[in-house]
């Protein structure tokens, strides 16, 4: 079931006004008129005043996120003076306050007991512990859902800018913090329990009983050219959970040459053989790339240099490439790479024992300090020409063979705007085809040569969303927009902030230089 944005906004403001009646309702038996709980600050400095806490409550009451803890304890601190102590109470109070509040507010058996009856009252050992946990839970679950969450760099796509073992916090106010699509989800959880849990581990977390569609907070910015952007990986809608890495469209598309049937026969084989799962937009894996193009950017790539609106554009000294190294046959000494930063990827082949040829997978900078080892022949970076064949069928976007775009010249191609039309035609439409019929939800069909929309005859298309491009700068390293294409407004998580901590599993340490280091 999914509300809609007014219904959610409706919900809001009847569970925010009604809160308040029971406030107001809370402040008479304690005394106070009940119009005053009504009035901004002043109410909160009552409130604060009521349960003798610090001034300093008042102000922190609106600081962002602190605000939620200092409400939760003003709750608590209200219940215990009504009498009310043990911890269902507390927890209906400030989870259910919209509920519960006039609900305690009405009921006239429910009176103020005075400060000394309540300064009586102490916890039990398990209480205690319990009322933590629960704080705990609640307060990280709203930190995790509005402000910062931490994020893991998996693989060496961002290499060098991000590493394989940085720890990241992402700020998801940057561009506006999303509303849950799926709110029932268990803590701590992004789309499923951990393998190692018993009897539920893989299983998925989250309950899909209503959903709320996209919407978001106020934002403190627009994404930007180059931010390095946490998003929900867009292809991810659909999952085999054997091969979870693999986009699954892709994996059809090699099924149908593997086997020499059609896509839908390939498809039945793979639904046969694998399990399947669908996620909502927010349980789609989390990617973190850079935004190199942003919605009504032209963007194309030649010979691996990236051009938007037909100007190079920016390109970080840290972004890698690989590269052809041809040595006399000497080979080379660890200690000296790794002074200039090179890691040796793999070793390709060795030619009759005179020459050896890597690939080196390094930045240009680099590139030209391989240059200077006296047993290093050649240094030529790897360019995949326009037609080039990759080793899986249409991996490259819009993955049809009317296209024969590489990872190193692609495009040109225009990044979708909200509001900007374009024409609809069989060569343009795998361009635009899963943004039609994914992400922005129409019925799309073909009949022959024409392309209907929801049951209508379309030639062209007005895009309801932005739109980006998002790429790795280890560009040859890296499964982007490349393969994938768009990446939709509503998939966008945050903006990656700062690494707290960054583990080098193949030396086995910290790597102390990168703790507490912004993300530029």
């Amino acid at each position: 079931m999914e509300i809609s944005i007014s219904a959610f906004i409706i919900l809001s403001i009847v569970y925010f006004v009604a809160a308040h009646i029971g406030l107001y309702k809370i402040f008479k038996k304690m005394g106070e008129d009940g119009w005053k709980a009504l009035v901004p600050f002043y109410g909160t400095y009552l409130a604060v005043k009521m349960v003798k806490k610090s001034w300093v409550w008042t102000i922190v009451y609106y600081v962002p996120f602190l605000g939620f803890v200092v409400w939760m304890g003003l709750i608590v601190e209200l219940m215990k003076l009504l009498g009310k102590t043990d911890f269902k109470a507390h927890f209906l109070g400030v989870v259910f306050a919209g509920i519960y509040l006039p609900y305690i507010g009405f009921k006239e058996d429910v009176k103020f007991i005075g400060y000394e009856e309540a300064a009586k009252y102490k916890k039990s050992f398990k209480r205690e512990w319990a009322d933590a946990i629960i704080f705990a839970v609640v307060a990280a679950t709203v930190i995790r859902g509005l402000y910062l969450e931490a994020f893991t760099i998996p693989t060496s796509s961002m290499e060098q800018k991000l590493l394989v073992g940085d720890f990241l916090f992402v700020n998801k106010m940057a561009y506006g913090a999303r509303v849950p699509n799926t709110p029932l989800s268990f803590p701590f959880t992004h789309h499923s329990f951990p393998e190692s849990i018993p009897f539920i581990g893989g299983n998925k977390s989250y309950l899909e009983l209503f959903k709320f569609p996209y919407a978001k907070l106020p934002k403190m910015g627009d994404v930007e050219r180059n931010d390095c952007v946490v998003f929900n990986f867009p292809a991810g809608d659909t999952v085999l959970i054997e091969q979870p890495a693999r986009i699954y469209e892709q994996v059809v598309r090699d099924a149908s040459v593997e086997l020499k049937v059609s896509e839908d026969q390939a498809r039945k084989y793979i639904h046969e053989n694998y399990t399947i799962k669908a996620r909502p937009v927010d349980k789609k894996e989390n990617y973190i790339k850079r935004c190199v193009g942003l919605s009504g950017d032209k963007l194309e790539i030649v010979d691996s240099k990236l051009m938007i609106d037909d100007q190079e554009a920016y390109f970080d000294e840290g972004a890698q490439f690989n590269y052809n190294v041809e040595t006399d046959g000497t080979g080379f000494s660890q200690n000296a790479l790794q002074k200039k930063k090179i890691t040796t990827e793999d070793l390709i082949s060795i030619n009759d024992g005179m020459n050896d040829k890597y690939i080196v997978t390094m930045t240009d900078g680099s590139a030209e300090k391989m240059k200077q080892f006296t047993q290093v022949t050649s240094v030529e970076k790897r360019i995949q020409p326009i037609g080039y064949q990759n080793w899986s069928l249409n991996s490259i976007f819009p993955n049809d063979s009317q296209y024969n775009w590489t990872i190193d010249n692609f495009g040109p191609i225009l990044i979708p705007k909200k509001g900007a039309t374009v024409e609809l035609t069989i060569k343009t439409l795998p361009l635009y085809r899963r943004i039609i019929k994914n992400y922005e939800e129409n019925d799309l069909k073909i009949n022959g040569n024409q392309i209907l929309i929801n049951g209508e005859v379309a030639t062209s298309y007005t895009f309801k969303m932005d739109y980006y491009w998002m790429m790795g700068d280890n560009r040859h390293n890296s499964q982007d927009s490349r393969y994938w294409g768009f990446v939709p407004e509503n998939h966008i998580v945050g903006k990656a902030v700062f690494i707290w901590m960054s583990w080098d599993s193949q030396q086995g340490g910290i790597r102390w230089d990168r703790l507490f280091t912004l993300v530029h």
